[in-house]
C-alpha cells in the first residue's frame, strides 16, 4: 500500500488497497438488501411449512404434513389400480396362452423387461446373455437350458429358484466333489474324455480311459453320451456352452471341487404377475423353447 495514498482516510473507502485497486465502502442497494432479507425469511418459512429439521425420530413433519414418500406411494397405488385387471388376467391364464393375446403379450414383455433389469440383470447381464463365459451365470438367450427352456419350466425356475434355502420346492441337485473320490490321474482322464465328447483337443489315450470312469461316475446324471439331464439340472457336455469354462484348468476344477450355483426363489419377492412377465420376457427374448 502506498504511503502517499490520498484515499487513505476517505470515509467512502475501507482504507484497503491492493495493487492500486481501492476497496470502497458503499451501502448495498435497497432492493438487493430487501431481496436478501426476503430469501432468508422465505427459507425459514419453508423449513416450518415442509418437513426439514432432523430429529431423533425423523424429520419434523411441517405444518402441512407433506410427504414425498406418500406421493410416490399414491402414484404406485394408482398405477396398480389401473393395471389390476390385466395383472389379474395375466396371473390366471395358462402360461402358454399369454403369447396368444396381443395385449397380454405386450404388457408382459414390457413389464418383464423392467423386472429383469431391476432384479436379474446383476447376474445375467443387461442383455440376458450372462455376465461372461465361465462366470457361473447362465446365458438366457441361447438354446442351452439346465432345467428346461419352456415357459412352464422357466416359470418354475424363477418361482422356486435353484438351491434356494428359502423355498422347500427349489430346484436342487448336487454334483459330487470327485477330488474326494478319484485320484488326480483319474480326474485328468475324465477331463480329457469330456473334452473329447465336446469336440475339443484332447489326449486320446487318457480320453479312452476316461470313458469308463465317465460311465461309472457321471453318466447317471449327464447321460451315457454326456448330453445332459434336465431332471437334475445336469449340463450337456457335448456342446460348446460352458457355465464354468471348458478349458482343461476349468474342467479340472469343476470335476475336483464341483459347483453349487444358487439362484434366489422369487416366489416370495415378486407377484405372480411379475414372475409371469419376466418368464415371458426371457422365453420370448431368443432362448425359450
Amino acid at each position: 500500500m502506498s504511503k502517499q495514498d490520498p484515499h487513505r482516510d476517505d470515509p467512502a473507502t475501507t482504507g484497503h488497497e491492493w495493487d492500486g485497486i481501492q476497496e470502497f465502502d458503499n451501502p448495498l442497494p435497497r432492493w438487493w438488501l430487501w431481496t436478501f432479507i426476503a430469501t432468508i425469511v422465505i427459507a425459514i418459512a419453508i423449513t416450518i411449512i415442509y418437513p426439514a429439521w432432523p430429529t431423533f425420530n425423523g424429520p419434523t413433519k411441517g405444518l402441512i404434513g407433506y410427504s414425498s414418500r406418500a406421493d410416490v406411494a399414491a402414484d404406485i397405488q394408482r398405477f396398480k389400480a389401473a393395471n389390476e385387471a390385466v395383472d389379474t388376467k395375466l396371473s390366471t391364464v395358462p402360461l402358454e396362452d399369454i403369447n396368444k393375446d396381443p395385449v397380454l403379450r405386450s404388457y408382459a414383455m414390457n413389464g418383464g423387461a423392467a423386472v429383469f433389469k431391476t432384479w436379474c440383470a446383476q447376474c445375467h447381464g443387461q442383455g440376458a446373455n450372462g455376465v461372461k463365459m465361465g462366470s457361473g451365470y447362465p446365458n438366457l438367450i441361447d438354446d442351452d437350458w439346465l432345467w428346461g427352456g419352456t415357459i412352464e419350466a422357466i416359470h418354475t425356475t424363477i418361482t422356486h429358484g435353484i438351491r434356494s434355502a428359502d423355498d422347500p420346492d427349489t430346484r436342487d441337485s448336487a454334483m459330487p466333489q470327485f477330488g474326494d473320490i478319484l485320484e488326480p490321474s483319474e480326474i485328468d482322464q475324465l477331463v480329457q474324455h469330456v473334452r473329447a465328447i465336446s469336440g475339443q483337443s484332447n489326449d486320446a489315450t487318457s480320453a479312452k480311459a476316461g470313458a469308463a470312469l465317465f460311465a461309472d461316475n457321471c453318466a447317471a446324471c449327464h447321460g451315457d453320451k454326456g448330453t445332459g439331464g434336465r431332471d437334475v439340472g445336469a449340463p450337456n457336455l457335448t456342446d460348446a456352452i460352458w457355465l464354468y469354462g471348458g478349458d482343461v484348468a476349468s474342467l479340472t476344477n469343476t470335476v475336483t471341487n464341483a459347483h453349487y450355483g444358487i439362484m434366489p426363489a422369487w416366489g416370495g419377492r415378486l407377484t405372480e404377475s411379475q414372475i409371469r412377465q419376466v418368464a415371458t420376457f426371457i422365453h420370448e427374448s431368443g432362448g425359450g423353447e
